[in-house]
């Protein structure tokens, strides 16, 4: 299992007012741009930018940072080996697959084993 992207978590009420300063501080434009039940998301650079409704927004807080795997099966055995407990289970989603965790040390964690497609676009071959 390889870790192939890591995004730290920025939580906003506008999404299309949050990316302008973001532009500006990576020198790029989103990479990736969807919605997700009630929130939009935005990656750029290495953040990930989630936005709408507090209440919605508070469904996904429990988690840290956002975790690209390149196999989520291998990762599970990983974080059982080391005593983490699956918060929510293996599920499909708009980018590929994802499961967010709690480590032994409290920290959580969402991890995503993004769809090929996306893993050749942003990540390269």
């Amino acid at each position: 299992m390889t870790i192939l992207k890591t995004y730290a978590r920025l939580w906003t009420d506008d999404l299309d007012g949050a990316l302008p300063l973001l532009e500006r501080l990576t020198g790029e434009q989103p990479h990736l741009r969807l919605s997700f039940e009630a929130i939009g998301l935005a990656a750029i650079g290495d953040f990930l930018v989630i936005a709408g409704p507090a209440e919605e927004r508070a469904k996904y807080r429990h988690a840290s940072a956002t975790v690209v795997v390149d196999d989520l099966k291998a990762l599970g055995a990983t974080l059982e080996s080391a005593g983490a407990t699956l918060t929510t289970p293996v599920t499909e989603g708009p980018t590929g697959r994802f499961l967010y965790a709690r480590h032994a040390d409290g920290a959580g964690v969402e991890y995503v084993e993004w769809t090929p497609e996306l893993v050749h676009r942003i990540i390269g071959a």
